[in-house]
C-alpha cells in the first residue's frame, strides 16, 4: 500500500469517527407520550417498547462502529495496519477501500452468519395449526368448525340484530337442502 493510499484511508476512518461521534450525541430517545400505560392499548406499549429496543440496538451498533474505527485509526499509528492481525499477512487495498476498519484479511475475518440453525421457538413450535405446541392438552384446540359453533350462540346476523318480527327468523339457522 503507498502512503498516498494509506493517507486516503486514514482521512477516510476520521471522517467516518467524526460522523460516527455526532450521530451518538443527537440520539432520539424513545420515551413513552403517556403519563401513564394503565389506559393504553397494549399495542401501545409494545410499540413505545419495540421503539426503545431499536434505539438500543442502533446505539450499540455505532458504539461498536465507533470501536473498530477506533482500532484501525491506532493500527495506522501502531505502523500495523494493512496487515492481518490473525497471520501478518498484507491486506489487499480493494478490502480496506471497502472495509477501512478490516484488521483481517478474509481467510480470518469473523464469519458470524449462521444459516443452518433455526430459532429456539421452532423445538416447540411445529407448522400444524391443528396442535403447533408439542405439550399442548388436546382439549385447549378444536379447529373444526369453531367459529360455526360460536355463532350458534349469536352474531351480527343474528335474529335479536335483523329488522322485523323474530317469528320471521324461526329458520335463520336451519339448513336448506
Amino acid at each position: 500500500m503507498t502512503e498516498e493510499q494509506l493517507k486516503q484511508l486514514k482521512d477516510q476512518l476520521i471522517k467516518q469517527k467524526n460522523s460516527l461521534e455526532g450521530r451518538m450525541e443527537h440520539t432520539e430517545e424513545f420515551d413513552t407520550t403517556e403519563l401513564s400505560n394503565y389506559d393504553n392499548h397494549p399495542a401501545d406499549n409494545a410499540t413505545d417498547l419495540f421503539d426503545q429496543e431499536r434505539g438500543l440496538a442502533l446505539n450499540q451498533f455505532k458504539e461498536n462502529e465507533l470501536d473498530d474505527t477506533n482500532a484501525a485509526l491506532e493500527a495506522i499509528e501502531n505502523g500495523t495496519y494493512g496487515k492481518c492481525t490473525v497471520c501478518g499477512k498484507e491486506i489487499p487495498y480493494e478490502r480496506l477501500e471497502v472495509l477501512p476498519t478490516a484488521l483481517t484479511c478474509v481467510d480470518h475475518a469473523q464469519q458470524d452468519t449462521d444459516m443452518t440453525s433455526r430459532p429456539p421457538e421452532e423445538d416447540v413450535l411445529r407448522g400444524s395449526t391443528s396442535q403447533p405446541v408439542e405439550k399442548e392438552d388436546s382439549r385447549l384446540r378444536d379447529d373444526a368448525d369453531s367459529f360455526q359453533e360460536v355463532e350458534d350462540f349469536g352474531s351480527s346476523d343474528s335474529p335479536q340484530d335483523q329488522p322485523g318480527k323474530d317469528e320471521d327468523m324461526e329458520d335463520f339457522y336451519e339448513e336448506k337442502g
